[in-house]
């Protein structure tokens, strides 16, 4: 696919009747890019440009989850050690048994910030973490599936720090700047500048605010569906590790190639058999969350045919095992999955 392909007159047609604000897709096949397209502005006015940053939502947890797994790797953790071995308080209400390995691949029993998140601010990470520790789980560790919408990152941020004592998005910013992979978990002063203005599209907030599901799973702290609190360089410098990835299309397929070489960058940092834990299926079934059967690595949903992860508003990358591909779409127009899921079938169909 050369630049002129069909992906990228797709994005470009969108772009011209308003569908798309401004986005960027990439494709990158044998380690070499083959798509790599931008198109629309990052604020109205400015072009997008090949390392813009935007705002991704859920694309993000896979690297929470590599920031948790090179802590594994270094031997400050094990896959079954149980999360109140490091974090003693963590045991209240049933939780005992939790172990790291039900974080990384949603059974933690925990997909929504109990009800008294809705009090506070999204950045008191503090008395967000304090609450998880003392709420009842949904269901016995390890005994169901539930995507772990914004608590994802926060569990997996105190196993970082009760471990190591450092912070997560620090930790993730070693890791990905020691491989070239433009992703932040956390903006730097540096980067604001090249971070796009995410856009409400029609149905945002509504198609995730008023689910029964989805409503409390992303609403607890307030904010995080806003555009307003989502722009500000307050959110985009904090630490909301389950969410908060700003990632140019570029950065997120370059890292999609580079995890699935056989012997590449990431396997030689976790180790072959962590690596396969990584990325290969770690639980299943009915998720209560996404209300679909899923499966789940210790990081990603993963199936026949590809293996990767969207984000509320739109945005997604992945390996597909058919086209020996990695590829990524990034949008700062907020809305369903459609589009991403067109982006893919036009890359599939290539």
């Amino acid at each position: 696919m050369a630049s002129s392909s069909p992906v990228s007159s797709l994005l470009d047609a969108w772009v011209a009747d308003g569908r798309e604000p401004g986005g960027a897709v990439c494709v990158v096949r044998e380690g070499e890019p083959v798509v790599d397209h931008v198109a629309g502005t990052r604020d109205g006015v400015r072009p997008w440009e090949p390392d813009t940053l935007v705002m991704t939502y859920s694309v993000a947890k896979p690297f929470a989850a590599l920031t948790v797994l090179d802590v594994v790797a270094s031997g400050g953790l094990s896959l079954e050690t149980r999360v109140a071995e490091l974090w003693p308080e963590y045991a209240a209400r049933g939780k005992e048994g939790t172990t790291v390995r039900h974080v990384l691949s949603h059974g933690a029993g925990l997909p929504c910030f109990p009800e008294a998140a809705a009090s506070l601010a999204f950045d008191d990470e503090a008395r967000l973490t304090g609450l998880l520790a003392d709420a009842a789980p949904d269901h016995a560790p390890g005994d169901a599936v539930a995507e772990h919408a914004l608590t994802y990152g926060h569990l997996c941020a105190a196993l970082v720090r009760a471990a190591t004592g450092e912070d997560l998005a620090d930790r993730f910013a070693r890791i990905a700047a020691e491989h070239g992979w433009d992703l932040h978990l956390r903006v730097a002063d540096s980067d604001l500048g090249r971070v796009a203005d995410v856009v409400a599209l029609d149905g945002w907030p509504e198609v995730y605010a008023d689910d029964p599901r989805w409503g409390p799973a992303l609403g607890r702290p307030p904010g995080l569906l806003d555009p307003d609190v989502l722009n500000s360089a307050r959110f985009r410098g904090c630490s909301f590790p389950a969410i908060a990835m700003h990632a140019s299309a570029r950065g997120l397929a370059r890292f999609y190639a580079d995890l699935m070489a056989p012997g590449g960058p990431v396997e030689q940092r976790l180790g072959r058999e962590l690596n396969a834990a990584y990325v290969g299926p770690a639980a299943s079934g009915h998720d209560r969350i996404l209300d679909r059967e899923v499966t789940w690595t210790l990081g990603f949903q993963v199936d026949d045919e590809d293996i990767g992860m969207g984000g509320a508003g739109g945005c997604s990358a992945w390996w597909s095992f058919r086209g020996r591909y990695a590829a990524a779409y990034v949008s700062r127009g907020l809305g369903d999955h459609t589009r991403g899921d067109e982006i893919w079938s036009a890359i599939e169909a290539v």
